[in-house]
């Protein structure tokens, strides 16, 4: 049987021994011997400090001959870990789990819920252009394009920004950000967010739409003055100025700007200002109010501990949440009054039916839910997003 010597370094030490593989870092070998001693049972038999492979078949014979390579890693006594004076075994990565783990990094750090917002929302708002089945032409497409991949972009920026000016209220709200959990290094985030915004102006400049060209500018502004540390800017530690960039990002850009760069610059057709237009951009404003005041409910902790003065913190978690759920639900109510003015029926039908489900989608769930529990809370904000996105797709049908 080949096997390693051992030589135990002292008391403290034991070794744990494993079949030796390609790739070991160190192994000593003990040349090689036979035993011609009987095996009773299935006693193992151990000789000079080397322990038999049990799976080994023994014959009652004395010619039995076994060869097998241990390697010999020595232990720590106390914690069962290999000694730190050893060389250790690292298991190597594929570069295909390297590329998923790093897009997976790129999506948390994008905050896709956000992503998906400002793409629902400029895709609904710029449906409400078209005006019968041959608007929806290869040009259309296009234009609908360019400007969902440069918002994008911007969103990307917006969010980026605002990780890397709150690292330290993120290990206390959202650790599993990558910035906050060091998935990301401040270098890679700084790189991601100039490459980013380069690549959202870059596009608006090259397809020359100036609806597009301003969204994109004043998006970068607000979101800018929003999140970055300098004096009279950092906008998010004020409550109602922070609720009024949101307010402005999500309810009078998207719906007004992506509208009119589809309108004016697609189409080539004078800019108005529609029925389903002014009933989005009103809904969508509550909309926005209630995200910029809910965003806050979970991160209370993070924000009284680093100075952010939002509602939350001044009203409290409860009252917030209740602000929150009366401000939609108001907002439902008009949705449903404006939906039965339609005149065309299948627009009323559709209207009025939609905002009531989701009225009481909304109220069934916040009467079950704990507000003592972060998780809950989290996961309603998420909610909340999805009767965000559960409107886009109501609005084009509003006639």
């Amino acid at each position: 049987m080949d096997c390693h010597l051992l030589r135990p370094l002292s008391s403290s030490h034991h070794y744990f021994f494993s079949p030796a593989s390609r790739g070991c870092i160190t192994q000593r070998h003990c040349s090689n011997f036979q035993t011609h001693k009987k095996i009773n049972g299935d006693n193992i038999q151990r000789f000079k400090g080397c322990f038999m492979d049990p799976h080994t078949k023994h014959s009652n014979q004395n010619t039995a001959q076994h060869r097998r390579s241990y390697q010999c890693i020595p232990l720590n006594a106390s914690s069962g870990h290999p000694l730190e004076s050893e060389p250790q075994i690292y298991e190597s990565k594929s570069p295909w789990s390297l590329i998923l783990a790093s897009l997976n990094a790129l999506y948390k750090f994008s905050r896709p819920h956000t992503v998906i917002g400002t793409a629902m929302g400029i895709i609904s708002v710029s449906l409400l252009a078209v005006e019968n089945m041959s608007d929806l032409s290869p040009l259309f497409f296009t234009g609908l394009m360019e400007a969902v991949v440069a918002a994008l972009f911007m969103n990307i920026y917006i969010v980026g920004l605002n990780q890397l000016f709150d690292i330290e209220i993120d290990k206390v709200n959202k650790p599993y950000l990558p910035l906050a959990s060091g998935e990301y290094s401040v270098r890679t985030g700084v790189a991601v967010v100039l490459v980013s915004v380069i690549m959202s102006f870059g596009i608006g400049w090259v397809v020359g739409s100036w609806p597009l060209f301003w969204a994109l500018f004043i998006s970068f502004i607000l979101g800018t003055a929003y999140s970055i540390n300098l004096p009279l800017l950092r906008w998010k530690r004020f409550a109602v100025v922070a609720a009024i960039c949101i307010l402005a990002v999500r309810a009078v850009i998207v719906q007004l700007a992506f509208f009119l760069h589809i309108q004016t610059f697609v189409f080539r057709r004078p800019a108005i200002f529609s029925r389903p237009l002014i009933f989005a951009t009103a809904f969508m404003s509550f909309f926005s109010v209630v995200i910029a005041l809910f965003k806050d409910i979970p991160d209370i902790d993070g924000d009284r501990i680093f100075g952010i003065r939002s509602f939350t913190v001044r009203l409290g978690q409860q009252k917030v949440f209740w602000i929150c759920v009366y401000l939609l639900e108001m907002a439902y109510a008009v949705a449903m009054v404006i939906g039965g003015t339609s005149s065309c029926f299948w627009s009323k039908c559709v209207t009025v039916i939609g905002h009531a489900i989701l009225a009481s989608a909304l109220w069934n769930h916040a009467r079950s839910l704990d507000l003592k529990s972060k998780t809950a809370i989290t996961s309603f904000y998420m909610f909340i997003w999805k009767l965000f996105y559960a409107e886009y797709l109501l609005i084009p049908l509003v006639r």
